[in-house]
């Protein structure tokens, strides 16, 4: 297993941070890169590195090369599009919601997913002010169901609605809002970015 270094992005991350995610987009999702979807891509220090209460990881392989990104923002799931249950269980502001754990190809199945969700939670439990970790997902990509159901749990599958909805996908994962967590546990900011 290769060792891979896992921290908070900072400015001269982002051109590699933003190529994994369209690479993954594109190849993965089939959708490309649309605006109302994927504005954070294109804005990634806007959207993660600009608002305290978010965050932007990035995983480099030995090489130094970005090989997978985890994100986390305070904005929690809008209706529309979503389901409005879903969207008054996860309130922006005290929802964490985790975004564009994406991971090359040739890196999947090593824990790289795994671990940028651990230091996410751990970074949202620091934020104090977190009170639930939600994320969607789209099953049809490889992996992504069986991944997030071995994480969290499901409270609502849109493939079971009238029509199949937007076919996506909606989890909560386990969360302990200001849990002692080891210092070395919580991702702290980049000097350069302010927080």
């Amino acid at each position: 297993m290769r060792d891979y270094c896992v921290r908070p992005a900072g400015p001269d991350d982002l051109d590699g941070a933003r190529a994994v995610m369209l690479d993954t987009v594109y190849r993965d999702f089939g959708t490309g890169y649309v605006p109302r979807w994927h504005g954070d891509i294109i804005d990634p220090a806007g959207a993660y590195l600009l608002p305290a209460r978010h965050t932007l990881l990035v995983a480099l392989d030995a090489e130094g090369e970005i090989v997978a990104t985890g994100a986390l923002d305070s904005r929690g799931p809008l209706h529309p599009p979503n389901p409005r249950h879903v969207a008054e269980r996860f309130p922006c502001g005290v929802t964490a919601q985790l975004r564009r754990i994406y991971v090359r190809p040739e890196h999947r199945r090593r824990g790289l997913a795994r671990r940028l969700v651990t230091e996410l939670l751990a970074f949202a439990a620091a934020d104090g002010g977190y009170r639930s970790v939600y994320l969607h997902t789209d099953p049809r990509v490889e992996g992504a169901e069986g991944f997030w159901r071995s994480l969290g749990r499901v409270v609502h599958d849109e493939r079971e609605d009238p029509g199949g909805g937007q076919h996506v996908m909606h989890f909560e994962l386990p969360f302990h809002p200001g849990a002692d967590l080891p210092a070395a546990a919580v991702p702290t900011r980049s000097p350069s970015i302010g927080r």
